[in-house]
């Protein structure tokens, strides 16, 4: 049998029909919802013929985590305390300038803080992980002593984890979606932490050598929703996980384009999901922005195009300008 799945048609404004139905309890709603299969022989169907589970894990309210409500959109600010990051690598080293940082992200309008030690860009190659809690441990602990930010640890690691958490990290940001480590998911479930689940094809040395998929966007939401059940056979509930479909990882610029234009389905998961698009390759490309500092146009409107399709977080180099762009598309579309 040919498996349906179910992307709702997200809108905004106050004015909305009675048969609309809110999506994941945040500001976007739909009336209709396209019903796709892998066969390509798809439709539109109102709200009220769906699946009462689809429709159900797409309208549900998402809980809080790590201190984030989820029925407004949230910024999590970047701090990557790497030489070699695709975009920043070496511009912050050691706890003081990482401190100053993220102080300055909060200030701007950022609700969390994602402290990454090890980079994940194209042709990165792996980092101990003694060198990975060298880099990170100190910088979370100053953190935590001195704002009240929530942080999360950016990493594919547990020993890594494991230093971030008793450092004042409270949640897992794994772009592997928790393959790389099988200990990694353990440790979360056993800490009771949240965790980000993202999606990419290969590993980061690799993965942009020659990505195929049959359908990206149902290939992405299976993978998403198959590692969602493997941690909850590990312990992790549901109700402390978010997903990202990994833009820009194992992804050609098509394959971007088709997740950015179709995110509302990953609603479908029934968890938050993260966005992250901020001075990646394909802006360089479409936005004709080589150096990546001069991305923050081309960041933000990706970003919103999410919003519009009721994303929770988006994942930002660009803090105050993102937040000040976030303000006008909610006065400006009611979102």
């Amino acid at each position: 049998m040919t498996r349906s799945y179910y992307r709702p048609q997200a809108q905004l404004g106050k004015a909305r029909p009675p048969e609309a139905v809110a999506l994941a309890g945040g500001p976007c709603w739909f009336t209709h919802a396209e019903r796709m299969t892998r066969d390509g022989r798809g439709e539109y169907l109102p709200a009220a013929q769906l699946p009462e589970d689809a429709l159900q894990r797409l309208c549900a309210p998402r809980a809080p985590i790590a201190g984030l409500e989820m029925s407004e959109p949230n910024v999590m600010g970047i701090l990557n305390v790497t030489p070699d990051s695709f975009s920043d690598g070496g511009r912050i080293n050691g706890a003081a300038a990482a401190l100053s940082h993220a102080r300055s992200m909060r200030d701007a309008g950022a609700d969390i803080i994602d402290v990454g030690g090890e980079s994940t860009r194209p042709g990165a190659v792996e980092v101990p992980f003694e060198a990975e809690i060298a880099r990170t441990a100190p910088v979370i602990k100053a953190l935590s002593e001195s704002m009240d930010a929530p942080i999360s640890i950016d990493t594919r690691k547990r020993a890594v984890a494991e230093e971030a958490a008793r450092n004042g990290a409270g949640l897992v940001n794994d772009v592997s979606g928790f393959t790389f480590d099988p200990d990694l998911g353990d440790f979360c479930a056993q800490q009771k932490l949240p965790v980000c689940i993202m999606h990419a094809q290969g590993d980061p040395q690799t993965m942009q050598d020659n990505p195929h998929y049959e359908n990206v966007l149902l290939d992405v939401y299976d993978f998403l929703e198959g590692r969602i059940s493997a941690l909850e056979a590990q312990g992790v509930a549901r109700d402390r996980m978010i997903v990202d479909p990994g833009i820009g990882f194992g992804k050609r610029i098509e394959h971007n384009l088709a997740l950015l234009n179709g995110l509302s389905l990953f609603h479908g998961l029934g968890c938050p999901i993260l966005l992250g698009v901020s001075r990646k390759g394909f802006i360089r490309v479409l936005g004709d922005a080589e150096d990546p500092q001069k991305r923050a146009p081309g960041s933000i409107a990706a970003g919103l195009a999410g919003l519009a399709q009721g994303v929770q977080i988006l994942r930002v180099h660009d803090v105050a300008e993102t937040r000040q762009a976030v303000k006008l598309w909610q006065a400006a579309t009611g979102g």
